[in-house]
């Protein structure tokens, strides 16, 4: 069975194949469609970017280390049929030592043209899949109204312990996919 994370909460994963998928409903009638963009940032023990190339999102698929890949943008969000807008497949074990965290982060695109923020977005979620069963492990549903934020930070695999822990963030920003890679770029990239 699995567990509803609440904001904050944190779990032993205990899997090495694992699935995390994303998902979102863009509320209807707001004029524009809506891009919305997932994304995994893979950072070292300082919290900056192990490389530009650990950066996983619709442009970049597959981490270095062949540890993350991307299953691809679905521009519209018409693609669920209220299942995962988009996913992100993981094997801890191939995860490179320098990678102590992975974060998953979910931006708007054109937010500012199109006017449009996560307030506008309802049944946001984040889940982790195991891959062998193919069953849910945990589910953590985003329930605040993000109101002026354009990119939030869903959820985060960390090491601890040399074990693999999930979180529940939901930190929202008002920011851009570049605004991310920003953050945790640390001008000095370890090839």
């Amino acid at each position: 069975m699995a567990i509803n994370l609440q904001k904050g909460q944190k779990i032993d994963i205990g899997l090495s194949m694992l699935t995390v998928g994303l998902g979102w409903d863009p509320n209807e009638g707001t004029g524009n469609d809506f891009d919305l963009d997932a994304s995994a940032i893979m950072i070292n023990s300082s919290r900056k970017l192990v490389s530009e190339s650990h950066f996983i999102f619709y442009n970049n698929l597959v981490s270095p280390d062949g540890a993350l890949t991307h299953t691809g943008d679905d521009p519209t969000g018409g693609n669920s049929d209220g299942d995962d807008d988009e996913s992100i497949i993981i094997d801890l074990n191939k995860v490179s030592n320098d990678v102590q965290e992975i974060l998953f982060v979910v931006t708007i695109a054109d937010f500012e043209s199109r006017k449009q923020n996560f307030g506008q977005v309802r049944n946001s979620y984040i889940r982790v899949l195991d891959n062998q069963s193919n069953t849910e492990v945990a589910k953590y549903e985003l329930d605040e109204d993000f109101s002026i934020e354009t990119g939030v930070e869903f959820g985060r695999l960390y090491r601890k312990s040399d074990a693999w822990k999930f979180e529940a963030s939901g930190i929202g920003y008002k920011a851009d996919l570049s605004f991310f890679l920003e953050k945790y770029y640390s001008g000095q990239i370890i090839k």
